[in-house]
């Protein structure tokens, strides 16, 4: 199940042969480069990991700057992994793409939604208002979590004001419209999570995918 890092860079549209207007997010995708093969015999399981986006040396601390070495790969800003069947597919230093990904195909897109810091109940969970008169006190409040006497605490779950967004999420099924080669850029239908330049990990769909 290959697996490509690249950064978010917005979205767009553009059009089909019939004049029909697509609306896509444009992803600059790789190059990546196998960094390690692991084994089920050596760490237990079958994995392959990668590093993408050039880093300068001096900002590699020098454990990383051996691991990078070994590999024969310069440094990288990420590193990430993912599982497969046979790593031995797979080679030490070797170049992932977007042409190994083939258009019109159904991948997933994981990425980290926009924080947007400590929001009230109303606009974290869409509960609605109190009354808005001139003596009410419960316009935007919470309003009451649980009975005084009994049980004289707030069960754990309830829906309350917190920390809002920021959240790893994954969009499936999700076209790959066009793939541009030269310029490392995937045209994918529909928008994806995070912010412009966030990081995000593309891979082929797991659910639904056309045999």
């Amino acid at each position: 199940m290959k697996t490509l890092l690249g950064k978010k860079i917005g979205m767009t549209q553009i059009f089909t042969e019939e004049g029909a207007v697509v609306p896509v997010t444009v992803i600059e995708a790789g190059p990546e480069y196998v960094t390690q093969i692991k084994t089920a015999e050596t760490d237990g399981y079958d994995a392959v990991q990668v590093g993408y986006e050039e880093q300068k040396p001096q900002r590699v601390n020098k454990p990383l700057t051996g691991h990078f070495e070994k590999s024969g790969v310069s440094t990288k800003k990420h590193l990430a992994e993912f599982r497969v069947e046979d790593g031995e597919t797979y080679e030490i230093g070797q170049e992932i793409t977007v042409a190994d990904f083939e258009e019109g195909s159904k991948i997933d897109v994981t990425g980290i939604t926009k924080g947007k810091g400590t929001q009230g109940n109303i606009k974290r969970h869409g509960h609605r208002r109190g009354p808005m008169g001139h003596g009410s006190k419960h316009k935007r409040l919470a309003g009451g979590l649980a009975a005084g006497t009994y049980p004289s605490r707030v069960f754990k779950g309830n829906d309350g004001p917190g920390r809002m967004g920021r959240d790893t999420v994954t969009v499936q099924n999700l076209v790959l419209v066009k793939v541009i080669a030269d310029r490392n850029l995937m045209l994918v239908k529909g928008a994806v999570p995070g912010k412009k330049g966030g990081l995000l990990k593309i891979r082929y769909a797991v659910k639904g995918q056309d045999k």
